[in-house]
């Protein structure tokens, strides 16, 4: 079983007239921080690459398609492959993706050591909404610009290590965990850019927000056995602010990795992968104590019937 030291890159506030050089020259910094650092594996945030556009409203296709990536590596993130695999270390970001038929995802990428891409996967719960919507303090139309995901949720033998990824809302629903654990995953990536206050309910601030967003990683952690990283893009982009709170948490549910500031930071731990093996064996064997005869209802419906 591999062990290696896995690194959180938080990244602070991408603003709108940022260049992809710019941001790019960010992320190959904290690259360098994580080399000196001893880090084999590094991990950015969701939409890495731009700003969180969502947020505002737009019906010309030719300005939304400036956020997005058709090819990758491309010519401003070929830096970032090249770096990596002079540094040898693996890498995991996000991106907002167009493909040759022009299709539109919200994606994530992992890569080995040597730089190749090794794995792909396309955010599938989208929150948020399509059209613009009077009643919120800010949009979030994600359902606007992103089809769901097509890739499920895959797993990929890296570096010894059975990987997985994910992409901020992912993280609030058990599904996502569920559905990797069932594939003996040991390590979930997870990047996510998350408002600061919910537009549609300005009591729940950012303490609730960031316990919220803490409790959905460490239960999926503890209840798949699995290391879980989870990084934030943070601070005020374009005046909205985004939380930060990245972590790494460990397979018994611990965090034992935590990002104390909103800017582009660094956390590390050296993850022991054997540690999986212990609740993956016992109290979550999956083969011996699930019941799927009784669980036809998940896969059968997606809202609530009320039926008392």
């Amino acid at each position: 079983m591999a062990e290696f030291v896995v690194g959180g890159a938080q990244m602070g506030p991408n603003q709108k007239a940022d260049s992809r050089k710019m941001i790019v020259a960010r992320m190959l910094a904290l690259m360098e921080e994580a080399a000196g650092r001893g880090v084999e594996l590094v991990v950015y945030p969701e939409l890495a690459l731009t700003t969180f556009f969502p947020r505002w409203y737009m019906e010309n296709e030719a300005e939304v398609d400036a956020f997005f990536e058709t090819e990758m590596p491309g010519p401003e993130t070929a830096p970032l492959f090249e770096r990596a695999r002079e540094l040898r270390m693996a890498i995991s970001f996000g991106y907002a993706e167009k493909t040759p038929e022009g299709r539109h995802f919200n994606t994530s990428i992992l890569t080995d050591r040597a730089g190749n891409i090794v794995g792909k996967y396309r955010k599938i719960h989208l929150p948020g909404h399509s059209e613009y919507d009077t009643e919120r303090a800010f949009q979030h139309l994600e359902k606007r610009y992103f089809e769901p995901g097509d890739l499920g949720f895959p797993v990929w033998r890296n570096e010894g290590v059975i990987m997985g990824m994910a992409i901020c809302n992912d993280r609030r629903w058990p599904e996502t965990y569920r559905c990797l654990g069932l594939q003996g995953v040991e390590l979930v990536m997870l990047g996510y850019n998350t408002p600061s206050v919910n537009s549609q309910m300005s009591a729940e601030g950012l303490k609730e927000r960031l316990f919220h967003s803490e409790l959905s990683m460490q239960a999926g952690a503890y209840q798949n056995s699995t290391y879980v990283v989870g990084i934030a893009k943070a601070g005020v982009e374009d005046g909205h602010p985004l939380m930060g709170g990245s972590i790494i948490v460990d397979p018994d549910g611990f965090v034992v990795a935590r990002a104390e500031s909103e800017e582009d930071e660094l956390i590390v731990a050296s993850c022991d992968f054997a540690k999986c093996a212990f609740g993956k064996s016992t109290i979550f064997d999956f083969a011996r104590h699930r019941r799927i005869e009784h669980y036809q209802r998940i896969t059968e419906q997606a809202g609530v019937i009320v039926e008392v």
